[in-house]
């Protein structure tokens, strides 16, 4: 049931005094885009009548098919604390159609609210919740984002020697302003590392307070001279930044998750569920992992999953079940990073997760021991794999696994992997400064 009506948003804007409104939607790729009008144009925004060019946007639609219709969706409506209060900035996200009146197939969030629509058809609705990690640099005298920070803080250490705490207080008050339910924030581990965690939520709405999130916390650090960077690893020897994502499924409001005579508390379709998402992993990487970058995240010694496997609160594996009972018990994913697409993401996990339950897909048992401690001969001996360690592997195994595929369409599928295809030959042709350091002068 909608929380807006037309009514609604007509009253909230003349009340508010709102005199911008932008229409907001996100590329295939994860980047959010918008279109721009006063309120002057509100009827015609909430006709579902302004266009734009989707040829200009990578991965959407060639020049001849290029006419696309923002829809806002009413329930998203929120008024931007940072922007003026006199004239005051308020968005709509939006999902976006053809002309004819169809979805256009290369829309994320249709992708997702496609996948919602088929677990409710099974009796499920999922829920999620994400750990946003992200890094706070100082900018040069441009105002330019640099890898530079002066902090020396590490898990869990606070003002002065958190640096960023202030930024960090600003950003949850301006998330709280628009709604969100902060549950807890703090630094960590790697200098000038950071993590703010909000509720729990269905899938859908997760997926757009992650974009509104980004979005915010990048627009405060800049009120602060900083930089907020969601890339995966963009310093060399300190932790990378992730977003473990924590999935439960629910049925007539209940966690079908949770079994109280299971020895790990976890329900056959939980345990299915695993096994669904350890069946499809190497596709899901390619969309939860989707940079060059991000393989330099998953690596061992930085804390971050390289094998596949799942374990009760042991945090070394790629799935862990946190120490949770009852309504609360949840899976968690610990690979993902803050740099994919959230509507893709967890579209991929939800439908792998209920392809586990369709074919009752047994895991593997649960690993208790530390992984990275294992030898080689210990870790092939208990069937574990490791993920995939390149953007190039996870992208073959996206080409190689159907269901993803085809949870994604074949639009966004054949443009994404054109795209990642191209970023990797880029990438592999590309000289870096490593190469330079170690072989210009001994070669």
């Amino acid at each position: 049931m909608s929380k807006y009506t037309k009514e609604d948003i007509w009253r909230m804007i003349e009340e508010e005094d709102v005199e911008f409104i932008r229409l907001q939607f996100t590329d295939i790729f994860g980047t959010l885009k918008n279109v721009a009008v006063t309120t002057s144009q509100l009827e015609r925004v909430l006709n579902n009548e302004i266009m734009f060019d989707g040829a200009s946007i990578e991965g959407f639609a060639r020049v001849e098919q290029s006419d696309m219709f923002l829809r806002p969706d009413l329930d998203t409506f929120a008024i931007f604390p940072w922007r003026p209060q006199q004239g005051k900035v308020a968005r709509f996200l939006c999902d976006i159609y053809r002309p004819d009146g169809t979805p256009f197939a290369g829309d994320p969030r249709h992708v997702l609210k496609r996948t919602v629509q088929e677990a409710a058809e099974m009796g499920y609705q999922m829920d999620v919740g994400p750990e946003c990690e992200f890094f706070l640099f100082h900018t040069d005298d441009e105002g330019n984002p640099t890898t530079i920070t002066h902090g020396k803080a590490g898990y869990f250490d606070v003002g002065p020697l958190d640096l960023g705490e202030n930024a960090r207080r600003d950003m949850i008050l301006t998330l709280e302003d628009m709604g969100f339910v902060v549950e807890a924030s703090h630094h960590e581990d790697a200098p000038a590392q950071h993590e703010i965690d909000f509720h729990y939520d269905e899938a859908l709405k997760t997926a757009d307070d992650i974009m509104t999130f980004k979005l915010a916390v990048k627009t405060i650090a800049k009120r602060h001279g900083l930089y907020a960077s969601f890339m995966p690893k963009p310093k060399t020897g300190v932790n990378g930044s992730g977003m473990h994502i924590n999935m439960s499924l629910a049925r007539d409001g209940v966690n079908v998750f949770y079994d109280g005579q299971d020895c790990n508390h976890l329900s056959k379709e939980g345990y299915w569920f695993i096994g669904g998402i350890m069946k499809h992993i190497a596709a899901i990487t390619a969309i939860a992992n989707p940079l060059v970058n991000s393989y330099k995240r998953l690596v061992p010694g930085y804390e971050a999953p390289v094998y596949i496997a799942w374990s009760m609160r042991n945090r070394s594996p790629l799935i862990r079940i946190p120490a949770q009972t009852g309504t609360t018990q949840r899976i968690e994913l610990r690979s993902p990073d803050s740099a994919t697409n959230p509507y893709l993401a967890i579209a991929v996990c939800l439908a792998a997760g209920l392809d586990g339950i369709r074919n009752q897909i047994e895991p593997p048992a649960s690993v208790e021991g530390n992984i990275f401690a294992m030898s080689e001969e210990e870790r092939e001996k208990a069937g574990i794999k490791y993920l995939p360690t390149s953007l190039a592997e996870a992208i073959d195994g996206l080409e190689q696994d159907v269901l993803i595929r085809e949870v994604l369409g074949e639009h966004i599928s054949r443009k994404y992997i054109e795209a990642k295809k191209e970023e990797w030959k880029e990438y592999c042709a590309a000289v870096s400064s490593w190469e330079i350091d170690r072989y210009l002068v001994n070669i």
